[in-house]
């Protein structure tokens, strides 16, 4: 059987600290990773996954999309022969199980963490194929609140990106929703809630979010009556603000006394990419105030990981004066390239200086293993002493290796055990 090793000894002797420090014993290297408890579902699905399969031998397998953003993962079930709907060009439009005519009764299709959406639940259903669910709790405790917004005849508001998977599973599950990405575009709601939207307006909104909202979606008729939800890869501070913004909006229309009947926020919010970020802004802090300078910020996570993108766009405390790269595995890292946050790849030689001590700050998406984060990093110690510096990096295929799992995070390692190779264990900061 194909497994995937999650932990790393790295990070299992110190996470449930804030940080850690560790030295890298060539060249003087310092690497800061900031390994702070992320998601705890993730890293459950593939141990879990292939004993659930065991119970469907012989059967032919499929999966609506990604199982989550990140390649080890993925790879994983493609070595299970596991078809990718989404990947198959025999589907023909728009992928997942949208294009599922050549599926029949017998088949068995897996539900990615994402979720999928209300038509693709039930277009399976009418094929009469057995489903295997691995949708993340989290996000199905977000469908339970938009379904009670749903039962209070509210528009379902929700923080998100409205092309990424789980925010359209989320939207399937409401009758009149809008999905809004950030503060700004909750600014521009705000007007209509105060029936201020200006009539010369309105088709520019509606221009802007069509594609956001559902197709009946009038923001002069909708937003009278409102139910927060969010996309749990999504900022947990960001959707607290946005729903404070519209509390108070809805308080001046309605009266305070009035708003609950209004306005309505469950907690339905995921801390595992919030954490990450305040990881990030607090090295970027400690950089800027000349306490512990980078050379350069390493992000490590799935090209296509929301929770990934997230601590990496948001290092632009530090974007004028420290480079950032995103790799998605260790192998992006060898004598050659590496992908700019937010941009094509991009080839990028000698980004690893030498001849003078390094100091890298390392974070990494909620829905990458810890074993990856140290594969990367081991890596950049090899090629500094391999090189000496002048390295680059790229994507190249490798399977993963097995590792035995570590003890959980709250079970301390005995006294006497030794770092991983290449590490002595420094201080928490």
């Amino acid at each position: 059987m194909i497994e995937l090793g999650w932990t790393s000894p790295l990070a299992t002797r110190d996470l449930g600290r804030t940080s850690i420090e560790s030295r890298l014993h060539l060249d003087r290297t310092s690497a800061v990773p900031r390994l702070y408890l992320g998601c705890t579902a993730v890293p459950r699905l593939p141990p879990r996954l292939p004993s659930r399969l065991k119970a469907y031998p012989d059967k032919r397998m499929h999966i609506t999309n990604e199982l989550i953003h990140n390649p080890g993962v993925n790879d994983l079930l493609k070595g299970m022969d596991i078809e990718f709907m989404e990947k198959d060009g025999r589907l023909g439009g728009g992928g997942g199980a949208s294009g599922k005519g050549w599926l029949m009764n017998g088949h068995y299709v897996i539900l990615p963490a994402f979720g999928a959406s209300l038509e693709e639940m039930s277009l399976l259903d009418a094929k009469g194929v057995t489903t295997v669910d691995t949708t993340c709790p989290w996000v199905s405790k977000v469908w339970t609140t938009v379904d009670k917004h749903q039962l209070s005849e509210m528009t379902s508001l929700i923080h998100g990106k409205y092309q990424h998977e789980e925010a359209i599973a989320t939207a399937s599950m409401c009758e009149t929703y809008l999905i809004i990405k950030d503060m700004a575009q909750a600014q521009e709601v705000a007007p209509y809630i105060l029936d201020e939207g200006l009539v010369d307006s309105y088709e520019e909104f509606m221009d802007k979010y069509r594609k956001a909202a559902s197709p009946h979606f009038d923001p002069r008729k909708h937003l009278k009556k409102i139910g927060l939800a969010n996309q749990t890869t999504m900022y947990k501070k960001e959707t607290q603000a946005i729903g404070k913004l519209l509390e108070k909006t809805m308080m001046v229309v309605h009266g305070p006394e009035n708003v609950k009947h209004h306005f309505a926020a469950f907690d339905t919010i995921c801390d595992a990419t919030q954490v990450r970020q305040d990881a990030v802004n607090e090295m970027s802090d400690e950089a800027l105030a000349g306490d512990k300078e980078l050379d350069f910020i390493l992000v490590v996570g799935g090209w296509d990981s929301s929770n990934t993108a997230h601590p990496g766009l948001e290092r632009s405390r530090l974007s004028a004066t420290v480079p950032g790269y995103h790799v998605n595995e260790a192998p992006c890292i060898r004598p050659d390239d590496t992908r700019f946050v937010d941009s094509a790849i991009l080839v990028t030689d000698n980004f690893l200086p030498s001849g003078r001590p390094v100091r890298i700050g390392v974070t990494s998406g909620a829905s990458t293993p810890d074993s990856v984060v140290q594969e990367c990093i081991e890596t950049i110690t090899m090629l500094r002493k391999v090189q000496g510096g002048g390295a680059r990096a790229d994507a190249a295929p490798r399977e993963a290796e097995s590792e035995a799992e570590a003890p959980p995070a709250d079970t301390p390692p005995p006294a006497d055990t030794p770092p991983p190779a290449g590490f002595e264990w420094g201080p928490a900061f």
